[in-house]
């Protein structure tokens, strides 16, 4: 049988010790046999209001010390079909968005020059959109689940085109996506003018706007998204922002009336199946959550996206007896 990287075990050393890594994985320096790597990309440059998510790896990683190997929603075991292992940070320019943009699309052109998918931890969204132009090379547009309180389809922010406002106009103008097959899922709050919208719309993006999902079950959403989609090759853009504040209040753009975690969960859950060749979750900014909420969230989202990965092994947890609550 082969050896797969396992998790340290919480009850082997305690969790509040041991590496800074995605959930206590092993730091891999090379990405051979690996079938997915987790990597933080610690940029906050491409923002436009408050900053602070360069510290959003680091939380993230430290909160997924919590995180138990064993999916007990859905059963599935990630770590038993899959070598999974920590590659660590890109070694971006603090003081230049452009060459940062120029080091994480080069950076994923050799990560992506191995059968391996890469899971990134933002960073602003400005990282995405390096990231689907390395994707678009190795497998051809993409469908995209894009998770965002905004629809990023701005042409420029003040006179700068490739920020984290202007990813999907960018990757539509560049043809790195199917529009028709980019769904954009919790946006809302206030806009310029009604085109803030519309004109994506006109492309082709599906757009579901949060009010219209307030109170739903989103695993019917999921279900359908993953039908529409069928066997093209996905990308998951999961930016925090989605949430509700609520939830999630270290973010650097947040908006009010967005998805509860339990929706969150359930439309990822309702994933299992598509063919998801990448994965960011996006706008985790710890020093506006004291408490860590947003981060240890972000963790256990990326966690789920893990678990619908292919390949993932699914194991069938005996119910509980009846009246047994604990």
């Amino acid at each position: 049988m082969t050896a797969r990287n396992q998790p340290i075990s919480g009850n082997d050393l305690a969790r509040f010790s041991g590496p800074n890594t995605f959930m206590r994985l092993p730091q891999a320096n090379t990405l051979d046999g690996l079938d997915v790597a987790f990597l933080g990309i610690p940029s906050d440059i491409g923002t436009s209001w408050r900053s602070g998510t360069r510290f959003g790896p680091k939380q993230i990683r430290a909160e997924s010390a919590m995180i138990r190997p064993y999916n007990m929603f859905t059963g599935a075991a990630p770590f038993d079909s899959l070598n999974i292992a920590d590659i660590g940070d890109l070694a971006i320019n603090t003081f230049s968005l452009p060459q940062t943009l120029q080091i994480i699309e080069e950076s994923y052109d050799a990560i992506l020059a191995h059968d391996v998918i890469p899971m990134a931890m933002g960073g602003d969204h400005s990282i995405t959109l390096p990231i689907l132009r390395a994707m678009a090379k190795k497998h051809g547009p993409m469908a995209v689940i894009h998770i965002d309180a905004h629809a990023d389809v701005n042409d420029e922010m003040f006179g700068e085109r490739e920020t984290h406002g202007t990813v999907f106009r960018r990757a539509y103008e560049e043809g790195l996506l199917i529009p028709d097959k980019v769904y954009q899922i919790g946006i809302r709050g206030s806009g310029y003018g009604p085109e803030d919208f519309a004109e994506a719309r006109s492309w082709g993006f599906q757009q579901f706007q949060a009010n219209a999902l307030w109170n739903r079950d989103l695993g019917p959403l999921g279900s359908e998204i993953r039908r529409d989609i069928g066997r093209r090759p996905v990308y998951i853009s999961y930016d925090i922002d989605s949430l509700d504040p609520a939830y999630a209040p270290g973010t650097g753009t947040p908006e009010i009336g967005g998805l509860t975690t339990g929706q969150a969960l359930s439309l990822i859950q309702a994933l299992r199946g598509i063919y998801v060749k990448g994965c960011d979750l996006v706008e985790v900014s710890p020093p506006y959550d004291s408490m860590g909420t947003t981060a240890l969230t972000g963790a256990n989202l990326l966690f789920e996206m893990l678990c619908i990965l292919q390949h993932v092994e699914i194991h069938h947890f005996p119910a509980a007896p009846k009246g047994e609550t604990k």
